[in-house]
């Protein structure tokens, strides 16, 4: 999972492609849960397929997303975003909300 900051963030999201970033707080423990469950994906994949944001360094990305709480897995494509995802119940449960982007 790459480590992105907030202006990194906001390049991403401005591109055309599409991006899948995970937003989370280093004093959360529930995000800690979901980080270790989206690098199960990505190894299972062999390719890494998120970003990741630490939002207590992004809280201007959080206010302009409507992002509600952490951890979040938002897709953004075109500069929208398409998705997101707050409740991170197991691997395949990710693997099956987060498919369509994944390939």
């Amino acid at each position: 999972m790459n480590e992105i900051n907030r202006d990194n963030a906001n390049f991403l999201i401005k591109k055309k492609d599409s991006h899948i970033i995970f937003v989370n707080s280093p004093f959360c423990g529930t995000c800690k849960v979901a980080k270790r469950m989206l690098e199960y994906v990505e190894e299972a994949l062999e390719e890494e397929k998120f970003y990741e944001l630490n939002a207590t360094l992004a809280p201007d990305i959080l206010q302009k997303y409507n992002i509600m709480s952490v951890p979040c897995l938002i897709v953004f494509k075109n500069g929208r975003p398409v998705d997101r995802m707050y409740a991170f119940r197991s691997v395949p449960h990710v693997l099956k909300e987060m498919s369509p982007y994944l390939v």
